[in-house]
């Protein structure tokens, strides 16, 4: 499964929860939208993550 910054977007953009911890992860981190968008990609969806399954249907 390839990383696309587009797909993140509108998964964060349906999801709450995602949108929530994003800002999490861009104030505890202190990074840019795009960065914090690629950890969160890497925490929560890529390789069997709790979001895969919806990563995957965009």
């Amino acid at each position: 499964m390839k990383y696309s910054r587009t797909k993140m977007e509108k998964l964060v953009k349906n999801d709450p929860e995602l949108a929530k911890r994003l800002k999490q992860i861009m104030a505890e981190l202190e990074l840019e939208k795009s960065f914090a968008l690629r950890a969160l990609y890497h925490a929560d969806v890529k390789d069997g993550g709790t979001h895969q399954h919806n990563y995957q249907e965009l």
